[in-house]
């Protein structure tokens, strides 16, 4: 019967005089997601965004699975449901209310009565009937077609709700609310370059920082020979399945061996892993500001490790002139493992392969460094500026 999907937004609907700009770009999004299906129409409405058929006629089953598995990978929105939709007249409201509210009392397996409401929502103050009036009209109609003795009205914790909303230019009845990951469409903020490597948080920061509107660009670093190949393949594949909540994002490929042997060579044990930090940003900035992207991001979560102590992550971020996002830095790993498994990435992220800060790493890493004395290390490197300016115009593109 759905011949309609609303589309719910929470955060966009505080913004002022902008808020067409973030609901134009949210359309976008959604006509993204929903590429593959043909003959869609997505178009916005007072407060919501609507989804049709160019035909008017219902979904199929497989359309909702689509539509269903992309949504929940919408940024900006907070909820959807598919929905029928209707005049604005009671006449033709009720029947369809009955339809869909006693095929799901019906379908019900539990023990027992069935937990049932109706929720009403009326934005259109010239409909005849308050909110209130519709929920008593509506219960009515479903126990004259069910039996008063198949269901029980409980206004809090309903196991089958229906919804009904009556808007000015039509009335939609819904049976669920899907949750969506909320936060504001992608590409409402200037565009990123995430440090991705193959571990849990980094594309959980890339994700948190989608789920604030800016699109991600990625950058991921590999020491072959001293790494495998399966390296860069596992971040391939993390980069794939966080482009799947975004319309494109490119990751760069850069070989680090070269500069971390002249580390090796030149300067203090116990500072390699800051060091090649170090490069490592410097490196992400030269392809962040080629490609044209406003920001850096990275993983780091405060004293998750002997590089992300608060003067090791000062000494860091002082290589580079760009801004610096850590969404994470304090979240604990519980916390980024749960949001791993929501976007989908732990699985790929907890396949345990070698990344290129084991790479001669330090028997004890340094946890408290300082720039200038960074700055002097990096001096004892023979053509530092000429070995990371190499490694940036030899970057290769996965799309």
């Amino acid at each position: 019967m759905y011949n309609c999907i609303i589309c719910r937004y929470h955060e966009i609907a505080t913004k002022g005089n902008n808020r067409g700009m973030f609901e134009r770009c949210l359309v976008e999004n959604i006509r993204h997601l929903l590429k593959t299906l043909d003959g869609i129409k997505v178009s916005r409405v007072r407060g919501r965004v609507r989804v049709e058929r160019d035909d008017k006629g219902a979904f199929t089953g497989e359309q909702l699975d689509v539509i269903k598995s992309q949504l929940r990978k919408c940024f900006g929105l907070e909820s959807f449901s598919p929905a029928v939709i209707t005049a604005v007249d009671m006449e033709e409201i009720r029947p369809i209310a009955v339809e869909l509210a006693a095929g799901a009392i019906g379908a019900y397996q539990g023990e027992g009565k069935v937990a049932f409401r109706v929720r009403a929502r009326r934005s259109n103050k010239r409909f005849p009937l308050t909110s209130r009036d519709i929920e008593i009209d509506l219960v009515s109609a479903v126990a004259a077609r069910t039996g008063e003795d198949k269901f029980t009205i409980d206004l809090n914790n309903a196991q089958i709700t229906l919804g009904c909303e009556v808007r000015d230019e039509f009335a939609v009845l819904f049976m669920e609310s899907i949750p969506a990951p909320g936060g504001l469409p992608v590409g409402c903020n200037p565009r990123v370059m995430t440090l991705l490597s193959g571990g849990i948080d980094s594309p959980v920061a890339a994700w948190l920082i989608m789920k604030r509107g800016s699109p991600c660009d990625f950058i991921t670093f590999h020491s072959a020979p001293y790494t495998p190949p399966e390296t860069v393949e596992k971040v391939q594949r993390v980069a794939g399945k966080l482009n799947e909540y975004q319309m494109h994002g490119t990751l760069c490929i850069a070989n680090l061996s070269e500069f971390q042997k002249a580390v090796r060579d030149n300067c203090k044990e116990k500072f390699r892993t800051v060091l090649y930090r170090r490069a490592m940003m410097r490196i992400a900035e030269i392809a962040a500001r080629h490609r044209r992207c406003h920001a850096l991001v990275t993983g780091d979560s405060l004293g998750q490790v002997a590089s992300q102590t608060v003067p090791n992550m000062y000494s860091v971020g002082k290589a580079v002139d760009m801004l610096v996002l850590r969404p994470l830095v304090g979240s604990d790993k519980l916390e980024c493992i749960r949001l791993a498994e929501e976007i989908g990435t732990f699985d790929i992220s907890n396949v345990q392969v070698p990344d290129s800060c084991t790479v001669f790493a330090p028997s004890s890493p340094c946890t408290s460094s300082e720039p200038e004395i960074l700055e002097q290390e990096e001096k004892k490197i023979p053509d530092y500026w000429q070995i990371l300016e190499k490694i940036a115009l030899n970057l290769e593109e996965w799309t």
